[in-house]
């Protein structure tokens, strides 16, 4: 009974969200093989990547191994408990992200798109 469980938790499949600051000295087209580097180790590992927002270069609210600004990507996907701990490691000692964070996100969240929320406030 103890080993059914255990595998039903490993095949278990939820949304999440993971935003990354990559470090600012890389130019445009490294911060895209980068996140695409983190795209590929969900796809992988038996995940599934969304939708994808580059937020472009920002100031950070403070400095972080003496960087006052980073690259801002925000990317959501679906996966497991194994592409959950795969990512997890990998971007723990990823020297071109700054920082990094991933949330899970409630089973029925609709990501919206911009122009459905502009749409809203102007109708």
């Amino acid at each position: 009974m103890r080993e059914a469980e255990q595998d039903r938790r490993r095949r278990k499949i939820d949304t999440y969200e993971v935003m990354l600051i990559v470090i600012p000295e890389l130019d445009e087209e490294q911060v895209e093989n980068t996140v695409a580097r983190f795209r590929t180790i969900i796809e992988r590992t038996g995940g599934e990547v969304g939708e994808q927002n580059n937020w472009g270069r920002r100031k950070l609210a403070y400095e972080i191994d003496h960087r006052a600004d980073g690259f801002y990507f925000v990317v959501q996907f679906t996966a497991g408990e194994r592409t959950l701990v795969e990512l997890k490691r990998i971007l723990r000692v990823s020297d071109d992200v700054l920082r990094h964070m991933i949330v899970k996100l409630p089973p029925n969240y609709a990501s919206r798109t911009l122009s459905e929320e502009t749409a809203e406030v102007a109708g």
